[in-house]
């Protein structure tokens, strides 16, 4: 059996401390990476933050009878399109109808509305917190319990009337958003 001489031990030592406030670090950077949202938004306490992505696209809305008032006309929404990409700025997945995220690795989750919020920016698309209603596939998406998206810019409905000489048709207002996706705690 090999002996650790005192120089090796105070390596060892010095290593190990290195390694914690390292991995103590790391957390606090991560939790003060966390958003910072109204308590209608905040996800259940026994959830963490699993992935955060960039949804970067269009908000697709349709003229079509107001659903209270049939007499009148309104631009409605009707879906999301958008590219989702990670902090590296590479491309992992899309969102569209449902509302449904897809991972480029096969998983999906649909979400569901749980609460919406005014988004501080003018203009911008409400933030929203979602559960997690449905998933498919096997991958990042498929353990997802909650959905937060934050951040919003653009991809409100155009705030002039539709008339009757576009009932139908469809306008795609660019936005972008930021979405976190939160699991189960271990």
């Amino acid at each position: 059996m090999a002996t650790i001489t005192m120089s090796q031990q105070k390596m060892i030592t010095v290593a190990i401390a290195a390694f914690l406030i390292l991995y103590a670090g790391s957390n606090f950077a991560a939790a003060e990476m966390l958003p910072s949202v109204p308590d209608d938004l905040k996800v259940p306490a026994n959830q963490t933050l699993s992935i955060e992505v960039r949804g970067i696209g269009v908000q697709i809305y349709e003229c079509r009878e107001n659903k209270t008032h049939p007499a009148t006309l309104e631009w409605a929404f009707k879906a999301p399109e958008s590219e989702l990409f990670d902090s590296s700025d590479k491309r992992i997945g899309k969102h569209y109808a449902g509302p449904t995220w897809e991972s480029a690795d096969g998983s999906k989750v649909i979400g569901e509305l749980r609460a919406l919020h005014k988004s501080p920016e003018k203009n911008s698309i409400p933030w929203l917190l979602l559960r997690a209603k449905a998933h498919s596939g096997s991958g990042v998406f498929s353990g997802i319990e909650s959905i937060q998206r934050l951040n919003t810019s653009g991809g409100n409905a155009p705030t002039e009337g539709c008339g009757m000489e576009q009932l139908g048709k469809e306008i795609r207002v660019p936005y972008r958003a930021n979405y976190y996706f939160y699991v189960g705690k271990p």
